[in-house]
C-alpha cells in the first residue's frame, strides 16, 4: 500500500482565507515546567491551536453553501473515503476559469474514467507555483459553473482543487459555492502535492473531517491510496 499525503501543513500564522482569522498555534505547557509541576517525576507538553473552520486543507460543509445545507458533523463518512483520479489542468492560466472542455480533455489525458461516487482532484499547479506568497490568496485558476455542472453529471460527490477556492477569485468562485449547493456536492479546498498523483491512475481518496458541531467546514488530513487492502 503506498499513502500520498495531499495536506498542507498547520502552523502559526499560515495563510488562511483573506478575512478569516488567523492560525494560532502555541504552546500551552513544555516539558521543563510540566516536569517541576510534577514535583520532577515526569513532564507532559502541550499546545493550543485556534483557526477558522475553512483552514488548510479542509472540506467545505453543505452548510457553508447555505442555512439549509448539512453542517460537517453531518456530512455522510462515506463521501470522504472515495475513489479518486487526477487531472492535469497546469497549462490553463492563472485567474483563468476552468471549462466542461477543459476538464473533458484532462480526464481523457489521463487514461482514467471519472469514478460514479467518488472525486476529481484538479492539478492546476497552484500551489506548487505561488504557497505560501500572496499570489497564492489571488491567481489561482478554478472551475466555473459549467465545469461544476459537467463533474456532477460523471456522478461525483465532490472534487478537490490545489488552491484556496474552487473558482477563480470573483463572482464566479461565489456562483460555483452556489451551484455546489443546487447540485448537491460539494468540494476540498487547499490540497497540494496534487502533482505526485498525475499519471499514476486511480486510488482511494480518503479525507476525513472533524465532528465538529454546526460546522461550516473542517480540516481534513488529506490522502492517496494506491493499491489499498
Amino acid at each position: 500500500m503506498k499513502i500520498v499525503d495531499l495536506s498542507r501543513e498547520l502552523y502559526h500564522r499560515a495563510p488562511t482565507y483573506p478575512g478569516h482569522p488567523p492560525i494560532i498555534h502555541g504552546i500551552w505547557k513544555n516539558h521543563d515546567d510540566a516536569f517541576v509541576e510534577s514535583g520532577n517525576v515526569y513532564g507532559l507538553a502541550s499546545m493550543f491551536i485556534s483557526m477558522p473552520d475553512h483552514a488548510g486543507t479542509h472540506i467545505d460543509a453543505p452548510r457553508h453553501f447555505g442555512k439549509h445545507g448539512i453542517p460537517i458533523n453531518e456530512y455522510p463518512l462515506e463521501n470522504c473515503i472515495v475513489p479518486g483520479i487526477c487531472i492535469d489542468l497546469r497549462h490553463i492560466a492563472p485567474r483563468a476559469e476552468i471549462t466542461p472542455a477543459d476538464l473533458q480533455a484532462a480526464v481523457q489525458q489521463s487514461g482514467a474514467s471519472v469514478p460514479r461516487d467518488g472525486t476529481v482532484l484538479l492539478c492546476t499547479g497552484h500551489h506548487a507555483r505561488t504557497f505560501p506568497h500572496k499570489e497564492y490568496a489571488t491567481d489561482n485558476s478554478g472551475v466555473n459553473v459549467a465545469a461544476t455542472e459537467w463533474l456532477v453529471r460523471q456522478g461525483v460527490v465532490h472534487f478537490g482543487i490545489d488552491s484556496m477556492r474552487p473558482g477563480p477569485m470573483g463572482d464566479v468562485n461565489l456562483m460555483v459555492h452556489k451551484a455546489c449547493l443546487e447540485l448537491g456536492i460539494t468540494h476540498i479546498e487547499s490540497l497540494c502535492n496534487l502533482e505526485a498523483l498525475l499519471g499514476q491512475g486511480p486510488f482511494t481518496f480518503v479525507g476525513l473531517p472533524l465532528k465538529m458541531r454546526e460546522g461550516t467546514a473542517s480540516p481534513i488530513r488529506a490522502v492517496a491510496v494506491f493499491d489499498m487492502l
